[in-house]
């Protein structure tokens, strides 16, 4: 007899649904979390226990503790690291595979799932300017998309020069590189060449010089460049460098976790059009792409260079490897076995509302950021650090100290005004504008400003 765990209760889904459908409608979202979790902990151990509790009473307690102990990442008024504001179509669908307990690991079982998921892929790699050979698979975040991505370039490097067997490989990265690069170096046990950067920027000037420079220039087999930078959405000198790699034989791999979004710019796209020339690259939608937590695209040239470094062999998994030409495994192509198909989520609300309104999305987070540069440059107190680079605005409040700044972003979100935490700036602590959603509006930036008097 099958328990209550696996029998279907009305009840409990109504209650599901309703709270789902009340958070769904809340227009525009609040920030919620004001800084201090006060007996977060009181009832929490007496909810687990041996016999269960009501789901009503824990679903109250979610809501009224443990909730109001976590910041809506997805409020017009989240302005700190990388935003997230994933589309109601999105959210509804991402429940649909949940609810469905798909398994997206391979074509064998998941077929449609993939083949959904693809599309948008495909969709993916022709903004960027690649051919319809391009592949690959959504994966948790970036930084396991830099991992497999990096792994396989190590392992193509390892192929394409046999003469460095025994030597330590090398990837030259810029100094600004996303901590997840570094990392993703450390695990796969290859080493870095660090380039200098010309205003933060990776150009083939500061590269070919930092190559020309090193005494074992050869055991470098790739570079890492970055499409936006986290803290100030930077992009390298994408096209030149690809043009060097391609010449080389370098493998080229972009991380655009944030920045790829920029694909979609009506305005800005071109500052990413050297993505032709990567050999992989990574983009996280639910960054600027507007889908729910956790979904991050990574994407090769020739995918079939992932898959020799991926495919997983094991008796049990040989019926899911077959000569089909329509057969695509996603765990060929990164760091994972088992995975949801994180994908369908994005590929729902691509298709229910189409790519046009994802383009005025993405410029729209582009023009709120110049108008709050505007803003800025119209304050005395206030001054920008830098231009605005895509959704990214730096910016200082004349004489402020650390401790101030500090305490300045606290009380803005106790008094839910905005959650906007400093940065620092070539070694000095600043104000920092992560802009991504659409309502985020004028009247906002103005009154999160006008607490800096």
């Amino acid at each position: 007899m099958p328990g209550p765990m696996f029998t279907y209760d009305q009840e409990m889904t109504d209650l599901i649904f309703d709270f789902c459908r009340w958070r769904l409608t809340i227009n525009p979202v609040p920030l919620d979390f004001g800084g201090v979790a006060e007996d977060l902990g009181v009832g929490l151990e007496g909810l687990l226990n041996d016999d269960g509790s009501s789901p009503a009473v824990v679903l109250d307690y979610y809501d009224k503790k443990l909730a109001t102990a976590i910041v809506s990442v997805d409020s017009p008024r989240f302005l700190s690291f990388i935003p997230a504001a994933p589309t109601k179509a999105s959210l509804l669908f991402d429940m649909v595979v949940s609810a469905s307990s798909l398994q997206g690991t391979s074509w064998l079982e998941a077929a449609g799932a993939i083949i959904a998921e693809n599309q948008v892929l495909s969709l993916l790699a022709k903004q960027a300017g690649l051919d319809s050979h391009a592949g690959g698979c959504f994966v948790s975040g970036g930084s396991l998309g830099n991992l497999s991505a990096l792994t396989t370039a190590r392992d193509h490097g390892r192929r394409q020069h046999p003469e460095l067997q025994g030597r330590r490989l090398r990837f030259a990265v810029s100094e600004e590189a996303h901590s997840s690069v570094a990392k993703a170096l450390h695990v796969i046990d290859v080493d870095a060449l660090v380039v200098p950067t010309i205003d933060h920027r990776l150009t083939l000037a500061e590269l070919e010089a930092a190559l020309a420079a090193d005494p074992e220039p050869e055991t470098v087999v790739g570079v890492v460049a970055t499409g936006g930078t986290t803290n100030a959405g930077i992009i390298d000198d994408l096209e030149d460098l690809g043009i060097y790699c391609r010449a080389k034989g370098l493998w080229f791999h972009v991380d655009c976790a944030y920045g790829g979004g920029a694909m979609f710019s009506s305005t800005h796209s071109h500052l990413l059009s050297g993505l032709r020339y990567v050999d992989s690259f990574i983009v996280d939608p639910h960054k600027w792409l507007y889908a729910p937590f956790d979904c991050a695209a990574l994407l090769y040239r020739d995918p079939r260079i992932a898959k020799a470094t991926f495919t997983q062999n094991a008796a049990y998994l040989d019926i899911i490897h077959s000569d089909s030409k329509e057969e695509w495994n996603p765990t060929d192509y990164a760091m994972h076995l088992t995975r949801r198909a994180r994908g369908l989520a994005i590929w729902f609300s691509l298709c229910v509302y189409g790519i046009k309104a994802y383009i005025d999305a993405v410029d729209d987070s582009i023009n709120i950021a110049n108008r709050a540069a505007a803003m800025i440059e119209d304050c005395e107190h206030l001054e920008l650090v830098r231009d605005p680079s895509l959704s990214i605005v730096l910016f200082r409040r004349k004489g402020w100290s650390d401790q101030q700044y500090s305490a300045w972003s606290t009380q803005l979100l106790q008094d839910q005004i905005g959650f906007v935490t400093p940065t620092k700036w070539e070694g000095e602590t600043i104000a920092r504008f992560a802009f991504l959603h659409p309502e985020t509006t004028e009247a906002m930036v103005a009154e999160i400003l006008a607490t800096m008097a």
